[in-house]
């Protein structure tokens, strides 16, 4: 199980940001302590080349995030303030998608600490994302011919919009998306199949409707590749879900996702996409159970 991870991720934040940056720190951490991964596990990905960010991005966005030029209005959609470095980790985070979704395409499952940054459009960022990662692998990958057809599963509690846009009439990316009917982004896109949960939905509504619609993906698309975005915002203690999904059911969701496919052959590149909970123990402890359930299906 391969892990993509450099301290890059951390990003310094004003005092009081709401978006938990610790966590990508703490994630490495606990799973090490753990003993669920070794320093072997992991790999610091190179910053992602230009040509490849210009297979997904506009050059016109791309250059503002290259030369610090967005406007103020651009960087309060995106949420955080531009700087050299924070371009920098995110051209690392892209990277990092795509060494795991090559190393999937070998071994099966690779997992990225970071990414998931599916509210990222050609030419503009928002929600906390810049540049779309999986948009970028999933074009990387066909570009060079290494994949024909890729599933995206987003599974964040907010729907995947700039993903939706990205791959709209493009048969090569299906984008699948289940996440909060009146939550974030509160204009939604067209994903190529979108199940829009009611506030309030409970882990056996939840975990039904994700068991019902798996075979149904997989037999609609057959991908040679699902890139899934593992959200742990659905959690019944995020501050923004608006849903009512426990620990355990968080952890059933990833289970079930990665036992489906390992037992369909296809290949998993992981991201970790959000969470907001107000305890960050809660947080890094679900995304430390996506490692955890992917450590042992794919053992």
């Amino acid at each position: 199980m391969l892990i993509a991870y450099d301290h890059i991720y951390v990003h310094p934040l004003p005092e009081g940001h709401r978006f938990p940056m610790d966590k990508y720190e703490l994630i490495p951490l606990q799973l090490l302590r753990e003993g669920v991964i070794t320093p072997a596990h992991i790999f610091a990905p190179a910053p992602l080349d230009e040509a490849s960010i210009l297979l997904t991005h506009d050059a016109a966005y791309w250059h503002k995030l290259k030369h610090q030029t967005l406007s103020d209005r651009e960087q309060r959609r995106i949420g955080f303030t531009q700087s050299p470095a924070l371009t920098q980790r995110e051209i690392t985070i892209c990277q990092g998608t795509i060494d795991c979704a090559l190393h999937a395409l070998q071994h099966g499952v690779a997992l990225n600490v970071a990414g998931g940054t599916h509210h990222a459009y050609a030419d503009r960022g928002e929600g906390f994302c810049l540049l779309n990662d999986f948009a970028i692998a999933a074009n990387y990958l066909l570009q060079q011919k290494r994949i024909k057809q890729a599933l995206i599963i987003d599974l964040d509690v907010h729907q995947g919009n700039g993903s939706a846009a990205l791959f709209a009439g493009k048969e090569q990316v299906f984008t699948f998306s289940m996440h909060g009917a009146s939550n974030y982004p509160f204009h939604k896109e067209v994903s190529d199949w979108d199940i829009p949960l009611q506030d309030g939905t409970d882990t056996g509504t939840y975990l039904q409707l994700l068991e019902n619609a798996l075979p149904v993906l997989i037999n609609r698309v057959q991908p040679d590749l699902v890139f899934y975005l593992s959200g742990v915002d659905i959690l019944e203690t995020d501050k923004f879900g608006k849903l009512k999904v426990t620990p355990q059911g968080c952890r059933q969701r990833d289970e079930m996702v990665f036992s489906f496919l390992q037992q369909h052959g296809i290949p998993c590149a992981v991201a970790m996409g959000g969470g907001y909970s107000t305890n960050i123990k809660d947080i890094v402890n679900a995304h430390c159970n996506t490692f955890r359930a992917a450590a042992e299906i794919y053992d």
